[in-house]
């Protein structure tokens, strides 16, 4: 019977942070220029790129903020710094390229793949400093 005494605390946290992704997933793809889900559907695998690339980006610090956190509350906190970092990514990446006269939402949605690829790797090589500075 003992083995399950932690059972609890695995479904908080595992539900915690499955409730903290897919409000990530929501948000991000709502408040991005392009209809994410939209050109998915429709095949564009630049925008496929970029939004797993954001949700790996999101879901590697939130990891780190469930194995070092030490309490609940202090993984949700730290959960909803990874989710304000990966929308920032976004949109600094965004103004970056609207500085040189570019739109990186047209660029997805048009399905240059190097875009998508661009995106996706930003955003996961952010998720991964966000995640090591989670360390503590």
């Amino acid at each position: 019977m003992n083995y399950l005494q932690g059972l609890p605390h695995f479904l908080g946290y595992l539900i915690g942070a499955l409730i903290l992704l897919g409000a990530f997933m929501y948000c991000y793809s709502r408040i991005t220029p392009h209809k994410e889900w939209l050109l998915i559907r429709q095949g564009n695998a630049a925008a496929a790129t970029a939004y797993g690339g954001s949700i790996l980006g999101f879901t590697l610090p939130l990891y780190s903020a469930m194995a070092n956190s030490i309490s609940f509350i202090d993984f949700l906190l730290w959960g909803v710094i990874a989710f304000g970092v990966q929308l920032a990514t976004f949109f600094g990446l965004k103004v970056m390229l609207k500085s040189q006269g570019e739109s990186l939402s047209t660029h997805i949605s048009e399905g240059h793949m190097a875009y998508g690829i661009l995106v996706g790797s930003i955003c996961i090589a952010v998720g991964l400093l966000n995640a090591a500075s989670m360390t503590w």
